[in-house]
């Protein structure tokens, strides 16, 4: 406050339209999120929908509402299942047979197609991916809020080797993290900071990274393995520590004649 002459104020309930606080009861502290999909879903239930417009207020509108907050927190699974229920009943109507009912006399593939075509995804599992690509510290690493997380949770390491350790904050709780792991990939520059055997740096489907060499005493840095003078893969180093298949991608990088460093991507 004095360095950069701030004055204090407390915090308001909310901020960036999220709670400011959230304590212990995250039940209580994205309670608003269960009352904004049931305000909407009452609103629905009283007007006379086809099936595609139910389906077309789902997706659009009831499934987006909680979407930022997920981005940003692991929402509880009470919270998650309840608003799955409360658009499935929507999605039901006032049928006099509940869900699991009509799903039982179904077969597999009838029970397939009605399960997607009404698209309720679980919250749960579209969290996962959403904590993930929100999951900036790896590919923004100067941003003030990956600094300070680093300073915290993993001073000597890196992001997606860090751990979730004691007592973590809730904005630390990315359960979205070995999702994240699964996808990126590292984007080559100058090879200096990618570690050739622990890292996604493969640009090919599949398995993204290398699992064993083809020679002893292999390189450890994927700057060993270009030649600085032309900024070029040195293709006889490649060649002689991995195997044709890997070789060939790897000589496929293309590489930058300015000097850059590796990024996530």
């Amino acid at each position: 406050m004095d360095e950069l002459s701030v004055r204090n104020m407390s915090l308001s309930e909310k901020y960036l339209g999220m709670p400011s606080d959230v304590g212990a009861s995250t039940n209580g502290a994205f309670k608003y999120l269960k009352d904004r999909v049931w305000k909407r879903v009452q609103g629905w239930m009283e007007q006379s929908l086809s099936a595609g417009g139910k389906e077309v207020l789902i997706k659009a509108v009831a499934q987006a509402i909680p979407t930022y907050s997920m981005s940003c927190f692991r929402l509880p699974r009470g919270l998650c299942e309840h608003i799955n229920g409360v658009l499935r009943r929507f999605w039901w109507g006032q049928q006099r047979w509940p869900e699991k009912d009509v799903l039982g006399c179904l077969g597999r593939h009838d029970k397939a197609q009605v399960l997607g075509w009404y698209g309720l995804p679980r919250h749960r599992t579209f969290q996962s991916g959403a904590l993930g690509s929100s999951s900036m510290e790896s590919t923004e690493p100067e941003s003030l809020s990956a600094r300070i997380l680093k300073s915290v949770y993993y001073p000597n390491g890196e992001f997606l080797e860090a751990t979730l350790g004691a007592r973590p904050s809730k904005i630390w709780r990315i359960d979205g993290k070995d999702v994240l792991a699964q996808g990126i990939i590292r984007r080559i520059g100058t090879g200096e900071s990618t570690k050739i055997w622990s890292t996604n740096w493969l640009p090919r489907d599949g398995l993204l990274r290398l699992l064993s060499p083809a020679a002893a005493d292999p390189p450890q840095l994927v700057s060993e393995l270009i030649d600085p003078t032309t900024a070029s893969w040195d293709r006889q180093k490649v060649t002689r520590f991995f195997n044709s298949i890997d070789a060939e991608v790897i000589c496929s990088i293309p590489l930058s004649t300015r000097r850059q460093d590796d990024v996530w991507a």
